[in-house]
Parts: C-alpha cells; structure tokens; sequence
C-alpha cells in the first residue's frame, strides 16, 4: 500500500473531505491531492500534522520497510558517533537548515 493509498484511507474511514484535510494541516486541496495520488510526499511537518490528525504513528502512514530503516539507522549511527562533539554540533545544524528549506520550498 503506498502512502497516497494509506491517506486517502484514513481520510474516508474519518468522513472527511480533501478540504478539510488540506486546511487542517495548512496546506490547499491541490497540493494534499498530490499526496494521495502519489505526486507529492508531505513534508515532515504536514507528515506530522497528519499523524496527529489521524491518531496514527508515522510510521503507519509511511509503512516503511523496517529492514532498510534499521540498516539505515545504524549506519547514521556510527557516523555520529565517529564525529567530535564541534563535528556533532555542526552537523545537527546543516540538517536542521535542510529540513527548514525542504519544508520551505514544498509549501505552495
């Protein structure tokens, strides 16, 4: 089940409309419409807006493969963990700008 199948199931299962999913999380009609056909994925914070609308996990809407999940996350790990605290620090900061920008450039 993809993503966009995974919403618009939660969305009827509630008796919404695309409207009314759209203004709740802040974005139009147009762009969750994207969503649930699969042009577009939300960005983490509509993600978010979405799993909480829903009362669902993130991972729910995801429906990730937890095997490549893992394997990636172990590996981010042991790249934290080679990093100095400065390295770290500086990290932390270019993904919190990254996300701010792909946050900031999906937003109609």
């Amino acid at each position: 089940m993809t993503i966009g199948e995974r919403l618009r199931g939660l969305r009827l299962a509630r008796n919404m409309s695309q409207e009314e999913v759209a203004r709740h999380i802040g974005v139009t009609r147009s762009a969750y419409s994207h969503y649930e056909i699969n042009n577009r994925q939300p960005v983490y914070s509509n993600l978010n807006k979405l799993a909480l609308l829903f009362d669902v996990p993130i991972d729910y809407i995801l429906n990730e493969d937890r095997t490549d999940y893992a394997r990636e996350t172990k590996q981010l790990l042991q790249l934290w963990h080679s990093l100095d605290h400065s390295s770290r620090q500086h990290t932390l900061y270019i993904l919190r700008q990254s996300i701010q920008q792909a946050d900031h450039s999906a937003q109609p």
